[in-house]
């Protein structure tokens, strides 16, 4: 048997990422930047096997094109998928099938294989991306199908797809059978639950047929109506209003895989393949993006980032709250970057979403238009860096749209929520002191502030006593912006308007007297 030597993926980087999420996942994931030796031999290998277990997502897509990408680069006359999930997203489903169906310098061969660490399945998501090769091949004891899309709603719970989902996958599975020479009957079956499915034998040939196909057939059968002796209704595969799922041995017989495959050995001499074996497998960069891109890591980053960005607003200088939410956007917007799903359209959302906010903090008085329009962007932003759809097209991407519509709407619901805490809550946190004014303000333009009453004994003998001066009417000697002189009985005064501006002339009536300050107003 030939040597396998396996080797873990580095990260990827894509030009249009920016050199600013290179820096984010290498400071995040530090292991993962170091690039590992490739083994000697490599360009001599004929078969590159790539993994697809777990759950389907967007970076288990990101981490397939990679690998392929780079067998493809090393000559690799065959690349096998190792295949073992319950399924997981449409959208990342058929991104990695588009990209299989693309391949054509190197055989594809999809592996449903069993193990004490496998579930040994391939379902769902997985059956779309194992007839999407050209080879199947099955350990006994694996089974393939249950292929029907469901939508994921806000409570988390499943529900089946609408008939527009179903048409949509429906025709791509039997489109990707008929590309690979797999019965189409059979990924209908997978698919949809109306489709009625029939071994049949045909001039003593055994096919697995549609019961439309077979009604047809036997329509086409010589003598008009009715069966003709040629055709033979064997039995029931998968009934209406059931999913087809089929055994190891079942794929076999009906056709859908070439054969058994027990082990790895078993596999590459069916293949007949000769040469280097590589096995990749993710690296800490491609589990880092898989946690970082979850929902729940998500709504947490975006709550950080928007509470940390109203912490720094509220504090003098640039410090911590700075740094910390540029850390939290740069990783919402670099693990989706690295997923290929942000470009210009999001940045600048993103940066015009905080002009507003600033606009509105620094500029305009109370919180308007700009601010709200502000935190829109900011979210419709974060919204389109977490698909890499702008306009929902089919059914299932309105069903994702909503899903991140959640993560993003529940992210700044809450972290409004977390500021007005801050703001009720700050002056009796310690670790807030720096954003509250903890002095008392005892004087102003106008002198100290003093309680109405008599001075004190040290006053009294240096200034004069203006108590007398209350209820007392002059005029404006000068404009009041708010303070100014005014004349009341042939004598100026230094005073100060009641918080509004006062004209030159116009007539004032003194309100207060505390100390030395004088407070008018209009009359």
């Amino acid at each position: 048997m030939e040597t396998v030597k396996k080797i873990v993926s580095p990260r990827a980087f894509s030009f249009r990422t920016g050199c600013f999420v290179w820096f984010l996942l290498a400071a995040l994931v530090p292991a993962a930047a170091q690039t590992d030796p490739v083994p000697e031999g490599i360009g001599q290998g004929r078969v590159w096997i790539v993994p697809v277990r777990g759950d389907i997502e967007p970076s288990m897509a990101a981490f397939v094109r990679r690998e392929v990408r780079k067998a493809l680069a090393e000559d690799a006359a065959f690349i096998i998928f190792e295949i073992d999930t319950f399924g997981g997203r449409v959208d990342s489903a058929l991104q990695i099938t588009s990209f299989i169906t693309s391949i054509k310098k190197a055989q594809t061969v999809a592996w449903v294989q069993n193990s004490d660490e496998s579930m040994g399945v391939s379902w769902s998501a997985g059956a779309l991306i194992a007839l999407s090769c050209s080879r199947i091949y099955m350990a006994r004891g694996t089974s393939i199908g249950a292929a029907a899309p469901v939508t994921v709603g806000a409570d988390g719970l499943a529900d089946a797809a609408g008939e527009k989902t179903v048409a949509a996958v429906r025709s791509q599975m039997a489109a990707l059978a008929e590309r690979n020479g797999h019965p189409p009957g059979i990924a209908l079956a997978m698919v949809d639950l109306d489709v009625e499915l029939w071994e049949v034998s045909v001039n003593g040939e055994v096919k697995v047929l549609t019961l439309t196909e077979l009604e047809r057939l036997e329509q086409e059968a010589p003598g008009g109506e009715g069966p003709s002796p040629a055709i033979e209704r064997l039995s029931v595969i998968s009934p209406q209003g059931k999913l087809l799922s089929l055994t190891a041995g079942e794929a076999c017989r009906f056709g859908l895989a070439q054969g058994f495959a027990d082990d790895r050995d078993v596999l590459i001499t069916a293949l007949g393949a000769e040469g280097t074996i590589i096995e990749s497998s993710p690296s800490a960069a491609d589990e880092a993006l898989s946690f970082l891109t979850s929902a729940p890591v998500q709504t947490i980053l975006i709550i950080l980032g928007i509470v940390m960005l109203f912490l720094e607003i509220q504090t003098p200088g640039f410090g911590i709250p700075g740094v910390a939410a540029i850390i939290a956007f740069l990783t919402v917007f670099g693990s989706s970057a690295f997923l290929g799903r942000v470009e210009s359209l999001e940045i600048i959302l993103f940066l015009l979403g905080i002009g507003l906010l600033s606009v509105e903090i620094f500029i305009l008085p109370g919180f308007g238009i700009a601010g709200i329009s502000g935190l829109v962007l900011i979210g419709i932003s974060l919204l389109f860096s977490m698909q890499d759809f702008v306009i929902p097209r089919f059914e299932w991407e309105w069903g994702l749209l909503g899903r991140n519509a959640v993560v993003v709407s529940g992210g700044l619901l809450a972290a409004i929520t977390g500021i007005a805490v801050i703001a009720l809550l700050g002056p009796r946190i310690k670790i807030f002191d720096r954003l509250t004014l903890k002095t008392r303000i005892t004087g102003t333009a106008g002198g100290p502030v003093r309680s109405e009453g008599a001075l004190s004994g040290e006053e009294a003998e240096g200034e004069e006593d203006y108590r007398a001066l209350r209820g007392k009417t002059g005029i404006a000697a000068s404009t009041l912006r708010p303070s100014g002189k005014i004349e009341i009985e042939g004598r100026l005064y230094t005073a100060e308007g009641d918080g509004v501006f006062i004209a030159q002339g116009s007539p004032v009536e003194v309100v207060r007297v505390q100390g030395n300050r004088i407070v008018i107003r209009k009359k």
